[in-house]
């Protein structure tokens, strides 16, 4: 039987350590002995690289890194990662307090109530622990001695108050200003043992944060992946201010600098199809959790820039890469494609972001049974779409718009009360419905009306995981991805079997409305 391919051990781009590493010049070993004999925890051979590397002390007994950024694809174990150096520094290391914290807060919540629970189960640390306040907001394992881990929203407000010996900041990809960084950080200047960690997978123009730092490390290791990220340094100079310590580090001695980059990626220039990249990325590639088939999966069925972000932990040059391939997007096109009659006609809604504007799209079959869809009506703001949706209502077989957590979901209840053929996409069924009609337009089997908004959207939207899918992505799109929503919640419900829907008639394309 073939061995599978290991994830790397060692990551393609690290700072280097100044002296031989051993149990007296780094922690890392005693996290490492932390995890396996206390918690029963069984690191990974990247993990312990990574904490005897990242744990590295001076001559003087402190830290050598006051920051370290950790850079792996998803689904490496970070999570594992933050909450045993959390418990280790409470519980071995005697550290005062450990703040947690997230972009989103539930995330930072789930990996505290993680190590809670890891805690709870082992009973030599059940017996110090003397409190475990679970109040939204104010979560915290409070030990007998005091030493606490708390959770703290990556806001500007999120950590103030505290003082701490190690933040650990996860999805720093996410920080598209320094508020966070700077309320966070800012808890770990009046103690001279602390560290902040970041964690995260690759970003792309909006992170800002995270850009500067790696761009930061970058230059320090002779830009070994090129300097075409110098630009950041330059940016991020008019945007940092007194509340990032960031220039404090580079007043440090030169051959002792604070910052530490450990990055799992592939290569720049490595092709998507080679497998020695994804063992880059994926340092826990073959150790029972990521496997090459999975891997290979998600390049089948994953966009470019999402597969380059997630799974090879790569930066892609522009957030505007978008969900669909340019080249097959524009092989889609066709002026004079339209629905045959007597077939199902399906409307797909979905409103901007802001709310400023409302977008229906069209779907239905042509002649050729190819799949068609157009953007019928745009206009601004959403007061007009329950008219022009009743005005139409026989001509209507299917209306279909998300259901929960999105702007158009307001108009669920109207569009419904009003007698119309809703559907409600939701749940799984969203990243189903982009993962169809990636599949539509990667074979041709798609044909569209050339609109503006829509056009723009397909090849700039940005994309985020959902599951092991993935969805459009509004609050992070660089233009409206409102009408390529439309159109995929339109042409998803058109695959909805007939027996679902109400009879369908026929009727004169003239009757519909020209996009504005």
């Amino acid at each position: 039987m073939e061995t599978p391919r290991r994830g790397c051990e060692q990551p393609r781009v690290f700072t280097p350590p100044l002296r031989e590493l051993t149990p007296e010049t780094s922690h890392g070993f005693s996290v490492i002995a932390f995890a396996e004999n206390t918690l029963g925890i069984r690191l990974l051979p990247w993990q312990k690289w990574l904490f005897i590397h990242a744990l590295e002390l001076r001559e003087d007994g402190l830290y050598r890194f006051r920051t370290v950024v950790v850079l792996v694809a998803r689904q490496s174990g970070k999570t594992l990662s933050m909450l045993v150096l959390a418990l280790w520094h409470i519980y071995a290391r005697g550290s005062r307090t450990v703040i947690g914290t997230a972009q989103d807060l539930a995330n930072a919540e789930k990996a505290w109530g993680e190590a809670v629970e890891l805690a709870e189960s082992v009973p030599e640390l059940r017996a110090g622990i003397r409190h475990v306040s679970k109040v939204n907001g104010k979560k915290a394992l409070i030990l007998a001695a005091g030493e606490q881990y708390r959770v703290a929203a990556a806001s500007r407000r999120g950590a103030r108050g505290f003082s701490g010996d190690l933040v650990l900041l996860d999805e720093l990809r996410e920080h598209q200003s320094w508020d966070a960084w700077g309320a966070s950080t800012k808890t770990t200047l009046a103690r001279p043992h602390a560290q902040v960690w970041g964690f995260s997978n690759a970003g792309d123009s909006l992170s800002i944060v995270l850009r500067y730092l790696r761009a930061l490390a970058h230059r320090s290791l002779g830009w070994p992946d090129g300097d075409a990220d110098a630009a950041a340094l330059d940016l991020a100079g008019t945007d940092l201010t007194a509340d990032t310590d960031l220039d404090d580090q580079n007043n440090d001695d030169e051959d002792d600098e604070s910052l530490a980059l450990f990055e799992w990626s592939a290569h720049p220039n490595a092709d998507r199809r080679d497998r020695d990249a994804w063992a880059q990325a994926n340092p826990s590639m073959g150790w029972g959790t990521i496997t090459e088939r999975a891997i290979a999966a998600a390049l089948r069925t994953d966009p470019p820039a999402i597969f380059d972000i997630e799974v090879l932990c790569r930066w892609i040059d522009t957030a505007d890469t978008g969900p669909f391939d340019a080249v097959a997007w524009a092989a889609t096109l066709d002026a004079r494609s339209q629905i045959a009659p007597g077939t199902k006609h399906v409307v797909g809604i979905d409103v901007s972001w802001n709310r400023s504007r409302a977008y229906i799209a069209l779907s239905g079959h042509r002649v050729d049974g190819v799949a068609h869809v157009e953007i019928t009506a745009d206009r601004a703001g959403t007061d007009w779409v329950l008219g022009w949706l009743t005005d139409r209502r026989d001509r209507i077989d299917a209306v279909v718009l998300q259901a929960n957590g999105a702007p158009v979901s307001s108009l669920l209840t109207e569009l419904t009360s009003a007698g119309l053929p809703v559907i409600a996409w939701a749940g799984p069924d969203l990243g189903r419905a982009t993962g169809q009609i990636y599949d539509l337009i990667e074979r041709r089997g798609l044909r569209h009306l050339p609109h503006p908004g829509l056009d723009k959207a397909a090849t700039t939207a940005a994309a985020k995981p959902a599951g092991d899918a993935w969805v459009i992505d509004r609050r992070r799109s660089p233009h409206d991805a409102a009408p390529l929503i439309a159109a995929i919640a339109a042409l998803w419900a058109l695959g909805i079997p007939d027996d679902t829907l109400p009879e369908i008639h026929a009727w004169p394309d003239d009757l519909w409305e020209d996009p504005e």
